[in-house]
């Protein structure tokens, strides 16, 4: 490892790149730029050609690329089968996969008109996502590793109109940390933390009613007077993967121009 480069050596495994919008591809860039091998998903054949694309003209033609389902065991099962055809180890994944219908009450209107099925799904994709592949990809960890979720604030406090997301971010960091703990107790400790990013101008973030409010927002309350870029969060991210965050895990890391701090 290399102060220029510190994850030199190191592979990473990166789930829910979308397009180059995705918060997930902004950590990619980060972590390649830092020395790192990676591995990508797509999910499913609406997203294939686009994300096969975008990863293989930003980090090479050979990087790899596989369909990835995280409500299917056997597609979980499929994707660490084909990792394994890359690599003899895995040494830091990113979790930036989550869901919600666009039904009512789910990213608009009342909290209270969620339906049962949605709720069910967006809990599954969301949060227990993050189990599953934890559990696939600790075997990988031969040497350690470090594992981090993409959160958001609305898990804490209320966000009106981010609704359902806002209880799948909060199970998603219960799931983190109590994965922290398990994991953290192997032999070979593997970290486990969220990074909860302010808003970013993602594709997906778009779908929450009332989104680009919030900049504003930011700008005139958060001590830094804005939210963050794509750049702190892989380099967050970055830090969290490096040897550096050795003994940090079960957190949650807030990159939000300190707006997490501000009661009014």
């Amino acid at each position: 490892m290399s102060l220029e480069k510190p994850l030199e050596g190191k592979v990473g495994i990166v789930t829910g790149v979308a397009n180059k919008r995705s918060i997930a591809f902004g950590i990619a860039k980060a972590w390649h730029e830092a020395g790192a091998q990676l591995i990508f998903n797509y999910q499913g054949e609406r997203l294939k050609d686009g994300v096969i694309k975008l990863v293989q003209e930003t980090f090479g033609a050979d990087t790899p690329v596989c369909d990835l389902d995280v409500t299917s065991d056997e597609s979980i099962a499929h994707f660490f089968e084909f990792v394994r055809t890359k690599t003899d180890h895995v040494d830091m994944m990113l979790h930036a996969i989550a869901f919600a219908p666009k039904m009512e009450g789910c990213l608009e209107g009342h909290f209270a008109d969620i339906p049962r099925d949605a709720f069910n799904l967006s809990l599954q994709v969301s949060s227990y996502s993050l189990i599953a592949l934890s559990r696939a990809v600790a075997p990988l960890m031969v040497n350690g590793g470090s594992i981090m979720a993409m959160t958001y604030y609305a898990s804490q406090k209320v966000v009106p109109n981010y609704n359902l997301m806002a209880v799948s971010k909060a199970a998603l960091e219960t799931c983190a940390k109590y994965l922290a703990f398990d994991l953290g107790r192997r032999e070979k400790p593997i970290r486990v933390n969220c990074i909860s990013a302010g808003p970013v101008q993602t594709l997906a973030a778009r779908g929450v009613s009332g989104f680009t409010g919030m900049f504003k927002v930011y700008e005139e309350r958060s001590p830094l007077q804005r939210s963050c870029t794509m750049e702190e969060l892989g380099a967050t991210a970055t830090f969290l993967a490096s040897d550096g965050s050795a003994s940090l895990t079960g957190q949650v890391i807030y990159v939000d121009g300190g707006y997490e701090i501000v009661g009014m």
